[in-house]
């Protein structure tokens, strides 16, 4: 059975897509369609996780919806599907290219702190940081949701949708259900314990006490309920109106279940949503190989470190290189562009970020200079001096800074229209199952953003960007990707996955661009995150493809069985879109077209991967 699940109901306006057509009625359930990881058409696509977020989407764009437009619909539906990585809950970073102005703009939808939190807010009364299960699972946890605003904010910004006409597909799919597959029934067995602490969240989602059963119908009308109440009175319902009072009285007092233990606590307010912005910040930018790489800047780490790292591989012939030294050089850019990251990036309002150094071609070669050919470098190693002054190789003398703890969960889609404009859109509830905690009544999980902030500093003498604060964003390492040429889309990704996000995306970027394979291919290729420690996670076919070659040079891998489940979408000559996602990963990912052609393109075609750049 495949990864996800389809709707009872077809939704208006269905297009010729590579996903099965819906059941012509609600009395015919058939099964689950097969999703496909690639498609090529004109039109429109989107790459998703979910096919039913991916048919909502393409919808949007048949109807004349534009990027926009159709991510955030897209993303609607996700938080009925995937509700435990998604949500009107949580928060996310939206990164969006304008056809018509050649300009990349940057919504930050990031969580914010209450403002009664401080630095100690996650540590004990001893002063030792509490342990990590025992902060997520807590109201202590929950930040503000940035989505509804994302949303809104995209719309009003780039959209032609009102927020209305956007959720009208959740809305049903909400309302109508879905099918349950083995892998929502195993996510759902995997926060079970979690689930029961809370008794809105048992009853949602362990109906009849039980775990939800693969071909049954999961509905979910608190949430089309909440979706209609944002349809008619906007996003400032959420900030200011009545579902802020609920989600404010939820996480100061969390709805234990009868019998479960005390929770700790949460200490959001009235006041921390109602002075809630979701701003749009200035994309970073790099050049590489004659290309322009976009991406998040802070307080999100995925386009410095992501940035930084192929600025440090652009000192390198990487397409005149065999597997092992450009995987090699992979490995240990990202090595030194994560101990930068660590030392130096957190919310851009609460620490002096020295963003355009880090991401400065001279920076980059100083860094290189520490990159041996034939060699690892022991790890953890320290962070450079993104100071402006470089030259010859330094003497490592920088701070090393922990990584910290960030969830493995997260969705993102990717959405491209036949006029150029792209989406990359990365959202989140942090971990799995969030918080755990479900606001009664409304059918969406609050997430549990601020335990991606730094516990306690490693070094006191040293600053920690990363602390929390009043008001302020934790670090997050979402990375919303979007390539130009001359101005021109190209090609845009993303990936859910915690840390492992940054290495999945560059390693993607690699395989596309240096190792010259098509998106489908660069997607599914075997991968390694190193995130400065000594022991990578690997997945089991990269070891057994390269492990043997890779430890001869230090790398001693730990395997671990997959990361990330990106999705992109290129725009190739003719006129032709391709969408990818996974083809195995989280079970698989859905890409879709609006007018369909992948048959007629051969798997050899030269046209699925034209040059990019100048290598």
């Amino acid at each position: 059975m495949s990864r996800r699940r389809t709707t009872l109901l077809a939704l208006t306006g269905l297009t010729a897509t590579a996903l099965a057509a819906a059941p012509p009625s609600a009395a015919a359930v058939e099964p689950v369609p097969e999703k496909q990881p690639l498609a090529i058409g004109t039109g429109g696509a989107v790459a998703a996780v979910d096919p039913d977020a991916t048919r909502v989407g393409l919808d949007v764009l048949a109807a004349g919806g534009n990027a926009a437009d159709a991510a955030v619909a897209a993303a609607a539906a996700l938080g009925v599907t995937e509700p435990y990585s998604a949500g009107i809950g949580g928060g996310g970073f939206f990164v969006y290219y304008e056809a018509a102005t050649g300009e990349v703009s940057a919504i930050d939808g990031r969580e914010t702190a209450p403002l009664a939190m401080g630095a100690g807010a996650f540590l004990d009364e001893a002063g030792d940081a509490l342990p990590f299960a025992e902060a997520v699972q807590s109201g202590l946890s929950v930040g503000t949701p940035g989505t509804p605003l994302t949303w809104a904010r995209a719309l009003e910004e780039f959209g032609t949708l009102s927020l209305a006409e956007a959720l009208e597909g959740g809305i049903r799919l909400a309302d109508e259900g879905f099918v349950v597959d083995e892998t929502f029934r195993q996510q759902t067995a995997d926060n079970e314990e979690k689930f029961r602490l809370f008794q809105p969240t048992a009853e949602l989602f362990l109906p009849d006490g039980a775990l939800p059963e693969v071909g049954s119908v999961f509905r979910n009308p608190d949430l089309a309920g909440t979706y209609e109440v944002l349809a008619g009175k906007g996003v400032e319902a959420i900030y200011t109106g009545e579902l802020a009072e609920e989600i404010v009285e939820t996480v100061q007092d969390p709805p234990e279940a009868a019998g479960a233990a005390e929770v700790r606590p949460g200490l959001l307010e009235p006041v921390d949503l109602a002075r809630y912005d979701a701003p749009m910040r200035e994309p970073t930018r790099i050049d590489y190989r004659g290309l322009e790489i976009y991406g998040m800047a802070p307080p999100s780490s995925g386009g410095s470190t992501v940035g930084e790292a192929l600025n440090i591989l652009e000192r390198f012939p990487l397409s005149s290189m065999a597997d092992v030294p450009v995987l090699h050089s992979y490995l240990e850019a990202s090595a030194l562009a994560f101990a930068d990251r660590n030392a130096y990036v957190g919310d851009p309002a609460y620490s002096q970020v020295p963003l355009a150094q880090l991401l400065s071609d001279e920076f980059a070669a100083e860094r290189a200079c520490a990159v041996d050919p034939v060699a690892a470098l022991d790890k953890p190693t320290a962070a450079g001096s993104p100071d402006g002054e470089y030259g010859p190789c330094p003497a490592e003398d920088g701070p090393t800074a922990g990584e910290g703890a960030e969830g493995l969960s997260t969705t993102h889609l990717t959405v491209g229209d036949a006029a150029g404009n792209i989406a990359s859109y990365t959202l989140t509830i942090e971990a799995t199952g969030g918080s755990g905690i479900t606001v009664p009544g409304r059918g969406f999980i609050l997430n549990n953003e601020l335990t991606d902030f730094t516990f306690k500093a490693a070094d006191p003498t040293r600053p920690e960007p990363n602390l929390p604060a009043p008001g302020k964003r934790p670090r997050s390492s979402m990375s919303p990707t979007i390539v130009l040429d001359d101005g021109n889309p190209v090609l845009a990704l993303g990936s859910p996955g915690g840390s492992t996000i940054i290495t999945t995306v560059l390693q993607t970027l690699v395989n596309r661009i240096d190792r010259n394979l098509d998106l489908a291919e660069a997607i599914a290729a075997p991968r390694a995150s190193q995130r400065n420690s000594p022991t990578p996670d690997a997945e089991p076919a990269f070891i057994e493809l390269y492990g043997g070659d890779l430890g001869a040079l230090g790398h001693e891998f730990v395997p671990v069985a997959e990361l990330g489940a990106a999705t992109g979408v290129e725009y190739l000559p003719g006129g032709l879109l391709l969408a990818a996602a996974e083809p195995e990963r989280r079970g698989g990912g859905s890409a879709g077209v609006v007018q369909d052609v992948t048959g007629d393109v051969g798997p050899d075609d030269p046209q699925l991967a034209p040059e990019l750049g100048q290598n």
